[in-house]
């Protein structure tokens, strides 16, 4: 997802696939969603969009554009909820990375990525933008185009600048979401996506939209949203060109930090690779760091766990969206779409004195014995910490809701 906004992801829209051409056909239905992603009844929200409609029309918005745009939509609390809850910016970096790039996936994204080269090679000698880069956020932001989102995008955008906390900006997009319906680039029932309203195979809001795409395959059409998702790739490789994108350089790559390594690191501490090489730093697969007069460390978890050397098109990768674990999730899953291994550092064990195994399996644990912890991935959220209390509170625990070793032995000693 592009720029101007706070990291708006894959996944937190869910709809499920379907086999097709390349890969995987969303399927999204009304009755799918969450309760809280179908319109609910707002007096102070129905007051806002007649006014909100008033300005459409003095900008050229036509009535019949907004009765067909408008129809069915309403406000959705979700959204506010998601908006408050981002997971690029809550989550560790070990726990983000669980998320969005476990073996699974990169297993079911390697064959996307194979079988969408030709098109995504066809977009790198256009833009200049590397083939596993792009695929890895084709990834990241709809699981390879199987999960594109279901939340329609007027009722998302109207909702969030209704709220207020960042009225422009969505009431911007909601009005160039209007102006995809009156142009004839997609029809109203076309316009879903995540919560936060940005749509099709690598989740642009409206204004990156109507900024940014293209008909790359010539067809008349600037169509994102369809099965064939040369037209979004071509759209984010055009982005991150234009946002500044160094054809044939890295984004980054693992490094190893020597014991005692002290020295200033963020993105904001830059040093030529010659520099950070003399204080220590190695490639944690590779015989040589990559040559560049400017490159930072970040370690987001602290000096001994996974470190990472990054470079310019790092930078480029955030102008797409401004976190930094997204940052790195992209990287590292471009680095294992183009044959590379799992991060050699580790992370060690959490606050609770638990490793990512020991959550996977306390996980898995709790679902057989009757307490639904969700699909055992390591990450402790709302359904695990509810599995564990009602788990704690039959067991004779303290309830917490928290994991712990103590809690894990008692599941499977």
């Amino acid at each position: 997802m592009v720029l101007s906004r706070r990291a708006f992801s894959l996944g937190l829209a869910s709809v499920l696939a379907g086999c097709s051409k390349g890969g995987l056909t969303q399927i999204a239905t009304r009755s799918s969603l969450d309760p809280a992603f179908l319109p609910q009844s707002n007096a102070s929200y129905d007051a806002w969009v007649a006014e909100f409609k008033n300005r459409a029309r003095a900008r050229g918005i036509t009535d019949t554009t907004l009765r067909a745009a408008f129809r069915g939509q309403g406000f959705l609390p979700g959204v506010i909820d998601r908006d408050q809850n981002q997971t690029e910016f809550k989550r560790t970096l070990e726990d983000y990375l669980a998320i969005v790039a476990p073996e699974e996936k990169i297993a079911i994204g390697t064959e996307a990525y194979a079988s969408e080269r030709k098109s995504l090679a066809q977009v790198e000698a256009k833009y200049g933008v590397q083939p596993e880069v792009m695929a890895a956020i084709w990834g990241l932001e709809s699981y390879f185009g199987t999960k594109r989102g279901s939340i329609p995008v007027v009722s998302a955008t109207s909702t969030l600048a209704w709220e207020g906390r960042r009225r422009a900006f969505f009431e911007s997009n909601l009005m160039n979401a209007l102006r995809i319906v009156q142009s004839g680039d997609a029809r109203p029932s076309q316009l879903v996506g995540s919560w936060a309203g940005a749509m099709g195979h690598t989740q642009l809001i409206p204004d990156a939209y109507q900024t940014h795409a293209v008909d790359f395959d010539g067809d008349g059409k600037r169509d994102i949203w369809s099965n064939d998702p040369i037209d979004a790739f071509a759209t984010t490789a055009r982005f991150l060109s234009k946002a500044g994108w160094r054809k044939g350089q890295p984004w980054g790559l693992e490094v190893t930090l020597p014991a005692g390594f002290d020295a200033p690191i963020g993105r904001k501490t830059r040093r030529s690779t010659d520099a950070w090489r003399a204080l220590g730093v190695r490639a944690a697969a590779a015989s040589s760091l990559p040559s560049s007069s400017s490159a930072a460390i970040l370690a987001p978890m602290g000096v001994g766990k996974p470190a990472f050397l990054v470079y310019h098109n790092f930078n480029m990768i955030l102008r797409y969206n401004p976190s930094e674990n997204y940052g790195l999730g992209v990287g590292y899953l471009a680095h294992r779409l183009s044959g590379g291994g799992p991060i050699k550092g580790k992370f060690g064990r959490d606050k609770n004195g638990l490793t990512l195994e020991d959550r996977k399996t306390l996980q898995r644990a709790l679902t057989r014995s009757g307490f639904d912890a969700g699909t055992p991935d390591g990450v402790v959220g709302r359904k695990t910490e509810a599995a564990i209390r009602a788990y704690q509170a039959v067991a004779g625990f303290t309830v917490t809701g928290t994991p712990s070793p103590e809690l894990l032995a008692s599941l499977t000693g």
